[in-house]
């Protein structure tokens, strides 16, 4: 981008990197995985409380049926919030997303039964469409390429460090009678409901949440953004009244500073230019092409600050489905890693070992408690965050996001095919291969995860639709994330009872190499990103002769 200079042309500092925004966006993202994650250290022990079968082996697919309950609900509403994000805005989608989640988490502590249970996962599911809302915020949020790698790491981020928090809560507060009893005594509500304490902090952090969207969140939709916040509005009055030592530190929370104004277009450096004019059938017009017109920088920046109006004939062009087909694949496999790794180290080793024939049949477990599995879920999420903030930005800008994602899809089924058997492995080294395990996970899901996500944005028409887009993508994903468990779930009773313990991770990794046929054909085509590059990219010369190539010209409406 360059500016004009005593009528030469200079280069242009880019719109700066929005972080105080996503800090806030993050702030409010971080209470729902807390509330998501923080079930897997104890969902096995409270199915098994619920007193349905006395076949352990049937365990995991109950579990597996209360840890879908939530995502095949919200694949049910993902398009509905999406579009309703495009009409009234992304920040009361968010809220209405956040207060849902609040109310399941409390029903779900309450729950006395695996019907309850399962109906307060699935309310939190129905409430709660914040997936694809949050990837369009992000998207609205950066306006160009050199930020993608980083911002769009800022959300799987969040999602690490509430896969850190969650777990430890889940592990340490449930059962409270039997691990605090000096706090909690027995025949008390602890008593009655077990796992209330985990949830009743989940809500907590989810109704802190709420206020902050409420006062600092700002609205990022192209038209809604302009309308009267009230809620931002309480926000800085409550500013107001902190001491002066406090205030500095929060205003950058209520107030858009100089150095986030440039990225919604408000106060950009002059860009001088040329544009078509509006009425191609004027006598000035040629028959070569539209006629351009000088502008100055000002009317330049208030063309650029009004939404996107251009008209799009298709949304779900191919490059989008594909995108959104590799995203449902990857969340698919990824959920059942997910909710398989506590089950697959709760599971008791059987009573009367199986004979083992190599290489494909054998059955055994670790039989860790709750508390062991909570500490190891938060060492996955440590490690989630430290390579989600180092590794995915460095190899971004290295191999950019879709040389990384394919690369991503063709080693993620080595992962599948290899995990079941380190339940052979001596005492000795079985907890160190868990931890491998989990490593190689965590690197891959940090990495494919948010190198999608900038596909997808890449991939849209415009930012108009974004809200669409990452709705059917949210739908998609959780559609596949609901089956995943429930399908993991019933393989893996039906291998431990014939013998065959990695039946469910053997099957998931042919899914996996699905998504490399899938993923093989995704293409990274000319979107709203490179236009935008485009139209800020200054003519050389000052008099602005058509050359032919990218500068500040567009043709006139209905004109190709």
């Amino acid at each position: 981008m360059r500016t004009r200079r005593n009528g030469a042309m200079a280069p242009a500092e880019s719109p700066p990197y929005p972080g105080k925004q996503l800090l806030i966006l993050a702030l409010c993202r971080i209470c729902e995985p807390i509330a998501f994650m923080s079930i897997f250290p104890y969902i096995y022990h409270m199915v098994k409380d619920f007193n349905i079968t006395d076949d352990e082996s049937q365990i995991s697919f109950y579990a597996g049926m209360v840890t879908s309950a939530f995502t095949f609900a919200e694949f049910s509403t993902s398009v509905f919030w999406g579009r309703l994000s495009d009409k009234v805005g992304r920040k009361p989608v968010l809220l209405m997303g956040m207060a849902g989640t609040g109310l399941s988490v409390l029903i779900f502590g309450f729950a006395p039964s695996l019907p309850v249970a399962l109906f307060a996962r699935a309310l939190g599911g129905f409430l709660n469409g914040n997936i694809g809302v949050l990837q369009t915020t992000v998207g609205e949020l950066v306006t160009v390429k050199e930020h993608q790698a980083r911002a769009y790491a800022v959300m799987p981020l969040v999602w690490c460090v509430g896969s850190i928090v969650g777990p430890m809560i889940g592990g340490a507060l449930a059962k409270p009678v039997d691990t605090l009893p000096s706090i909690f005594t027995p025949g008390s509500i602890w008593d009655r409901f077990p796992y209330l304490l985990p949830n009743v902090f989940s809500a907590i952090c989810v109704s802190l949440g709420v206020v902050i969207g409420l006062l600092f969140l700002e609205e990022t939709h192209a038209e809604k953004r302009k309308n009267r916040d009230r809620g931002v509005e309480l926000g800085k009055l409550l500013v107001s009244y902190l001491p002066e030592r406090f205030r500095g530190a929060s205003k950058g929370l209520t107030t858009k500073s100089a150095e986030e104004q440039p990225l919604l277009f408000e106060t950009e450096e002059s860009l001088p230019g040329y544009l078509t004019t509006g009425n191609s059938a004027g006598p000035s017009s040629t028959a070569s092409g539209p006629e351009l017109v000088p502008i100055d920088a000002e009317e330049l920046c208030a063309r650029k600050s009004k939404p996107e109006a251009r008209p799009v004939g298709k949304i779900f062009t191919k490059p989008v489905v594909m995108v959104i087909a590799s995203y449902g694949i990857l969340a698919f496999h990824t959920m059942v890693f997910d909710s398989l790794l506590p089950v697959f180290l709760s599971t008791n080793p059987p009573d009367e070992k199986m004979p083992i024939s190599l290489p494909f049949k054998f059955a055994d477990g670790f039989g860790m408690d709750t508390r062991t599995i909570g500490v190891i879920l938060s060492v996955q999420g440590i490690y989630s965050m430290a390579s989600t903030h180092f590794l995915f930005p460095m190899i971004t800008e290295r191999l950019g996001p879709l040389r990384l994602f394919k690369l991503m899809s063709i080693l993620y089924p080595l992962l599948y095919f290899f995990t079941p058997y380190i339940v052979l492995l001596p005492e000795s080294l079985r907890m160190t291969s868990v931890y491998i395990i989990v490593v190689w996970k965590c690197t891959f899901s940090t990495l494919a995860y948010p190198a999608n996500a900038i596909l997808l944005t890449n991939s849209a028409p415009t930012t108009l639709t974004l809200g669409t887009i990452n709705g059917a993508a949210a739908s998609t994903a959780s559609l596949c994330r609901a089956l995943g468990p429930i399908i993991s779930g019933l393989l893996y009773s039906l291998g431990m009872e014939t013998g065959y313990s990695g039946l469910s991770w053997w099957v998931t990794g042919l899914i996996t190499i699905g998504g490399i046929l899938v993923g093989m054909r995704i293409t990274e085509p000319r979107g709203r990103m490179d236009e935008k590059d485009d139209i800020e990219a200054a003519p050389e010369s000052p008099q602005g002769p058509w050359d032919g190539a990218a500068t500040n010209t567009r043709p006139v409406e209905g004109e190709s």
